[in-house]
């Protein structure tokens, strides 16, 4: 009870966080108002935009202009809004999201998540260790944001793997930088039509999930297309999600085993307990099931979507704020190429394995 009680009360913002929280809700309602205006302006939406990419596009600008002399005074909020705040938001897109949605994805997206989060991982483990010589605390925390949630996976990993606190700052640069990269060329490729002959909507929306990095990420890149697509995107990525944790506990008994120590079992149980999961994507989960199940009135649904959307875009205003060009430096040079190689393979090899899948 006194773990759940403190789980809780750290989604609760306090006033050290309000300065940094007023700035994000203010640049966030700014760009679900410039999303609007621009559709009523253009007549339509235009190619890849939306409130989501518009706050993180505008969160990077002032995030490498004017934000570092204010990031003292701001940052315990940014912080905060990139973290819990995300987390509510995507507990919350529970309420856009029904179990026939669910269904309707099935077994192709787990399929398909298993397969990119496998083959990810080892190549990442091959290429980082055997061809480039990137040490291998780096090569596992890359490999485990690339292959399933980018740097919350980065962050899970870190206790499992022991890493030093400069190697989980370069991973988590390489997701961020690829990611975000990501988040934009895919919608841009498909609005091109390049997609289209290999790919259906629904396809889409499972190759976004399985093959881009961050849950949010996703959320932009679904997002940007359709509503709908947006929707098969999370789902398939929430998938994802949930895999993290019995990829963690199959990471830290590989790391574990092999020493011909008695005292294997005690250390394994106790790097086990150490794993971080991912309880948000359960809490997402129970909340689709209520939204499922339960009676909802039409107002309190459209309220709690148009909150879920506020939410998703300060979310993606501070992660943008926090996205500093400054980050592809410190990642160097081996561990960038390493995240590129991955990046390329993400695109390219998930998307095969996503066709394949679609053609069983």
């Amino acid at each position: 009870m006194q773990v759940l009680a403190q789980s809780v009360t750290s989604y609760l913002p306090n006033n050290r966080h309000l300065t940094g929280l007023m700035v994000v809700l203010i640049g966030s309602l700014f760009c679900l108002w410039l999303d609007m205006s621009i559709d009523n302006w253009s007549g339509g939406r235009i190619v890849g935009l939306s409130s989501l990419t518009l706050a993180i596009l505008l969160g990077m600008l002032l995030g490498n202009t004017v934000y570092p002399s204010f990031a003292d005074r701001l940052q315990v909020g940014v912080t905060f809004a990139k973290g819990q705040i995300l987390r509510l938001a995507i507990m919350f897109y529970g309420f856009k999201l029904t179990l026939t949605q669910v269904s309707s994805v099935g077994m192709p997206a787990i399929m398909t998540d298993a397969l990119v989060l496998t083959s990810t991982f080892l190549l990442t483990y091959w290429l980082g260790t055997r061809w480039l010589k990137v040490d291998k605390q780096t090569t596992l925390l890359i490999g485990s944001g690339a292959s399933i949630c980018g740097a919350a996976a980065v962050i899970a990993a870190e206790p499992v793997v022991k890493a030093d606190a400069h190697k989980v700052t370069i991973a988590v640069a390489t997701v961020v930088v690829f990611g975000t990269i990501a988040m934009l060329l895919y919608p841009f490729l498909y609005h091109l039509g390049w997609l289209q002959p290999w790919l259906n909507a629904e396809q889409y929306g499972i190759y976004t999930g399985s093959t881009i990095h961050e849950v949010a990420q996703v959320v932009v890149a679904g997002n940007a297309i359709s509503t709908d697509i947006g929707d098969t995107a999370v789902v398939t990525k929430m998938i994802r999600v949930m895999m993290l944790a019995p990829f963690l506990l199959v990471l830290s008994f590989v790391l574990t085993t092999g020493n011909g120590d008695k005292d294997d079992k005690p250390s394994i149980m106790n790097r086990i307990q150490q794993v971080n999961i991912p309880w948000f994507a359960f809490v997402f989960i129970i909340i689709v099931l209520l939204h499922t199940w339960v009676p909802m009135s039409q107002g309190f649904e459209r309220s709690m979507v148009m909150l879920d959307d506020v939410l998703l875009t300060m979310a993606m205003f501070a992660l943008g704020l926090t996205t500093h060009l400054s980050a592809i430096k410190q990642a160097g040079v081996k561990p960038l190429m390493l995240g590129a190689i991955m990046f390329v393979w993400l695109i390219v090899g998930g998307g095969m394995i996503n066709i394949g899948i679609g053609l069983i």
